[in-house]
């Protein structure tokens, strides 16, 4: 049976309101983990008051050896 490790990464979202996200950033971030074994499984945002999204919740898993 395989087993996995799993983490979580939150990215803050920035600007006055929140709700922006550097793609390049976001993309460099998921791509360092990525070379480092890490698989994406999952993504959800966090929200402020009135819908605004403070961070992005990103859900990596990698199998154990």
């Amino acid at each position: 049976m395989k087993k996995y490790e799993y983490k979580t990464q939150v990215i803050d979202a920035k600007g006055l309101f929140g709700g922006k996200i550097d793609a390049g950033d976001f993309n460099n971030s998921l791509n360092d983990a990525g070379r480092d074994g890490w698989e994406l499984v999952g993504t959800t945002a966090s929200n402020e008051a009135y819908g605004r999204t403070a961070s992005i919740i990103c859900v990596f898993k990698r199998e154990l050896a």
